[in-house]
């Protein structure tokens, strides 16, 4: 029986469901979730919408396992109740996370681990701090191609804090593509140039090893033709 149109989800595309869990394909522009009741536009509001099927007294609704920031996209998990979102929170250090960036620039070391303390202001502005300030951060990248303007690269993001990678190549002097909190606020993308490519995690009852990967977007791959 197919989903009615109406309630198939906006902003996003479900590689994969279950009884447990959902695998989502999140478009930039939508918030993983929001704490302000007039972001109707969230993954999980419109995830949960879907569950529920416009049944107004359902109790089904997505759980929040990770988030991406607004203009990433990319793979996201949501759990269906609780005690599966708990389970996955739990385990997450065994969950294996790879993204795909554009970083403006040409990177001195074409691979390496970028790592600090990471803190975040009031202006939920992160920044790197000392020890007794923030917490500790990784970001493993590996340059994959270039040209005489970008760098294309593949990370293993070994922490999960609130903006890292952003964070880290704009310290380094090679902010992602299209970041206009960290980087220049120049030139205009359409998009910012950040991914979440890859992730693999064993599934919370059947103890599988799961691996999705989503299609990496054609802006991309314009970034990258230029000569």
């Amino acid at each position: 029986m197919k989903t009615p149109r109406k309630h198939r989800p906006r902003g996003l595309e479900i590689l994969f469901e279950d009884r447990d869990l959902l695998v989502i394909n999140k478009e930039p522009g939508l918030l993983t979730m929001s704490f302000h009741r007039d972001e109707t536009q969230t993954a999980e509001r419109v995830l949960t919408d879907y569950l529920r099927k416009g049944a107004a007294r359902s109790r089904l609704r997505a759980f929040v396992v990770h988030r991406l920031d607004r203009e990433t996209s990319g793979l996201l998990i949501f759990a269906k109740t609780e005690a599966v979102q708990q389970h996955l929170k739990d385990h997450w250090k065994e969950v294996e996370k790879e993204y795909l960036a554009i970083a403006n620039g040409s990177l001195a070391q074409k691979s390496g681990t970028l790592s600090s303390y990471l803190a975040e202001n009031d202006d939920q502005f992160v920044y790197s701090t000392d020890q007794t300030k923030g917490k500790w951060s990784e970001t493993q990248y590996t340059v994959v191609r270039e040209n005489k303007l970008f760098s294309e690269l593949k990370i293993n993001l070994l922490t999960g804090r609130k903006n890292q990678i952003r964070v880290h190549l704009a310290e380094l002097g090679h902010p992602v593509v299209g970041d206009t909190k960290y980087g220049p606020k120049g030139k205009k993308f359409e998009r910012m140039a950040l991914h979440s490519r890859r992730i693999a995690f064993n599934h919370p009852h059947s103890r599988k090893r799961m691996g999705f990967e989503a299609p990496v977007p054609a802006f991309f791959g314009r970034l990258m033709e230029q000569p």
